[in-house]
């Protein structure tokens, strides 16, 4: 266990602030305090990979004032490796970006992998040249302080859906042990380690996996094991249920979450934090988020719509290019339309978060949550770039 020194050092330099519960509702404004800034909640975070927000400069997302991005430990381990990053100086300065990072423990990317085998020591998979590979929580740790990331994320074994009982109780438990090994191998104070709750569809072993948690006394918790194929319904069962179970004084993850409609749900019921490939992913293939609904820039429709993606964004694509312009880039197969769409969506998803942010400090989040879905068009229909990694 982590000694009560190292306890004491985290809370200097990692702290959460509630500072509103809404009086209709569960939704939480607080802030995070972290050694590369602070970030108010709710909090949607772009999801940088491979160290970068695809199609984006970091001086952009900083122009656009983005507090925290997220990047992966599974990738930046197998590339360009986490210990020529520590020689760089950490992963701030080797993708020159000043502010908050969260990096993912790798866990999803092992749940995700066709090749494995997990087992007490670790998941072992091959990488892309057959060789072998253990990512252990001991490894996956420190990777992640290699990488000097302001959040890390436990190793734990993403539990798939659909699941028996008999194997959700099993790996949730080797998850603890896990967890355990984690914390052991955690060294650095500035940085914080969050625990993943799993438990899959259960709520009997999701309220287990909450207590064994908080027993660790965390700096944050999060809820894994979601947006795995179990759909919108089972969705906001396991978060409605579990997000209360959660430590009020200590920020509340969901992980993998993000069409704006589940944002509002995740909110709703008291979640400060999420990431998804959603906006970033979905740009690069045209499909762009606005306050109706989404759109297809690639559609004939747009050829001769001389008007911004929406009128309600202030983004530098919505001042500066017409749907018309952003269709005939993604036509001409020029690279510039990736870097418009990808800034609007961003652009809007932070938007999005800002107004519940301030609905839920002026006490009318359920008529925020009410104005949008009366405004937008929700669209249950298969995009062709949906699926995978960003």
């Amino acid at each position: 266990m982590m000694s009560e020194r190292i306890q004491d050092q985290v809370k200097e330099h990692f702290k959460f602030k509630l500072e509103h519960v809404d009086k209709h509702s569960k939704a939480r404004a607080g802030v995070i305090t972290t050694p590369h800034g602070d970030i108010p909640t709710p909090v949607f975070m772009p999801v940088g990979t491979h160290g970068a927000i695809k199609a984006l400069q970091p001086q952009v997302l900083e122009d656009m004032d983005t507090k925290i991005i997220l990047s992966n430990t599974y990738h930046l381990h197998l590339t360009p490796g986490s210990d020529l990053v520590k020689k760089a100086g950490g992963l701030h300065k080797f993708m020159n970006w000043p502010r908050p990072i969260l990096t993912d423990s790798g866990g999803f990317q092992v749940f995700s992998l066709q090749k494995k085998s997990i087992k007490e020591e670790g998941a072992e998979f091959k990488d892309q040249k057959g060789a072998k590979i253990l990512l252990s929580p001991e490894t996956s740790i420190t990777i992640q302080q290699n990488l000097g990331s302001d959040i890390m994320m436990a190793f734990d074994e993403c539990i798939p859906y659909p699941a028996t009982r008999e194997y959700t109780k099993n790996s949730m438990d080797r998850t603890h042990r896990w967890l355990d090994r984690c914390i052991e191998t955690w060294n650095n104070p500035k940085q914080a380690l969050f625990g993943i709750i799993q438990g899959s569809t259960y709520n009997d072993l999701r309220k287990e996996c909450v207590e064994e948690l908080v027993k660790r006394d965390l700096p944050g918790y999060a809820i894994g094991g979601v947006s795995v194929g179990e759909g919108a319904e089972w969705m906001e069962k396991i978060v409605s249920f579990t997000a209360p179970l959660m430590p009020e004084n200590k920020p509340r993850y969901a992980m993998g979450i993000g069409n704006p409609e589940d944002l509002l749900m995740l909110w709703e019921n008291g979640i400060d934090m999420s990431d998804c490939i959603i906006p970033t992913k979905f740009a690069r293939g045209g499909t762009l988020f606005t306050s109706r609904g989404k759109i297809r820039i690639r559609h004939r429709n747009y050829r001769r719509d001389f008007y911004p993606i929406d009128h309600s964004c202030s983004c530098y694509t919505c001042k500066n290019f017409s749907r018309a312009y952003i269709k005939h880039l993604f036509d001409s197969n020029e690279i510039l339309g990736q870097v418009l769409a990808t800034t609007h969506n961003i652009a809007y998803y932070k938007s999005l978060a800002e107004g519940a942010r301030k609905a839920i400090l002026e006490d009318r989040f359920m008529d925020f949550k009410k104005e949008f879905f009366a405004n937008y068009k929700r669209d249950d229909s298969k995009d062709d770039d949906m699926g995978g990694e960003d």
